[in-house]
């Protein structure tokens, strides 16, 4: 029965996709910042930065004050977990040196780093090469779609929103955990998420309370760097009118400094 209640989940989570794939609002030549659904996003927005106030960063500033010793192991471990639904992206999208690092990454800290509580993946170099479907989208050519903000999830596109759903089945882990085991996955990368919000509270409060413009403030910044990441730059010539851009000394605080779109120009 639970199998059964699973397979509905994951077929009504494909169909989701493929709908919003169908709707993508390409953007017109030479839009950079493609916001249709500004009014709608700024909303949503607001929500975000509302639950954020009062209860995410009160929450993400106690749990900085833990020390790392007990904070490490929950993120370390919650990364753990992403591994195997990278594995399967970079499958998709041909990349099998991302798929060997992640699939070692995984084995290595999953025996040697007892879950993957611990990192010993990190000491001799072997980095997460972080991917997901939205990537395997791009790669497979389908564009980027109009910007959206997601209720708790925060900045995205339309073709990443259709990613993030896509990847909750993909993710092999969801067929091999019991309900239970399932539950304390997804509470510990909820944990994971809330102490990197902790551990990044400056940078992100500039973002959010600091701005003069906090919508369009994380909009410029997401597309940015996800841009970046997926090695596309910005498209077209325009800019967007109410963003800092790298030409204004602004980085994006959620991005890896490594990876960051102002430091490469």
């Amino acid at each position: 029965m639970s199998m059964l209640r699973n397979l509905r989940l994951r077929v009504i989570c494909t169909l989701v996709a493929a709908t919003l794939l169908a709707a993508c609002n390409v953007a017109p030549a030479g839009v950079q910042v493609h916001d249709p659904y500004e009014a709608t996003n700024r909303r949503v927005h607001e929500f975000n930065k509302g639950l954020d106030r009062a209860i995410i960063r009160p929450v993400a500033l106690t749990v900085a004050r833990l020390p790392a010793d007990v904070t490490d192991p929950v993120v370390n471990f919650a990364e753990n977990t992403v591994l195997p639904g990278m594995v399967v992206n970079g499958l998709l999208q041909g990349d099998i040196k991302g798929v060997a690092s992640n699939t070692l990454r995984f084995l290595l800290n999953s025996t040697f780093g007892i879950g993957g509580f611990y990192d010993p993946a990190d000491a001799i170099g072997l980095f997460e090469q972080s991917t997901d479907f939205g990537e395997t989208l791009a790669v497979w050519g389908v564009p980027e779609g109009a910007y959206r903000e997601l209720p708790v999830r925060g900045p995205s596109t339309e073709r990443d929103s259709a990613g993030k759903i896509v990847d909750i089945f993909l993710d092999p882990l969801g067929y091999i955990l019991n309900a239970d085991q399932r539950i304390a996955v997804t509470a510990t990368r909820i944990g994971g998420t809330v102490i990197k919000r902790g551990r990044f509270a400056n940078t992100v409060d500039s973002v959010l309370y600091d701005s003069a413009d906090s919508y369009a403030q994380a909009r410029i910044l997401y597309l940015q760097n996800r841009r970046f990441q997926l090695g596309q730059g910005a498209t077209g010539g325009a800019t967007d009118p109410y963003g800092d851009t790298c030409a204004g000394g602004f980085e994006d605080p959620y991005a890896d400094p490594a990876a960051d779109p102002c430091a490469a120009q």
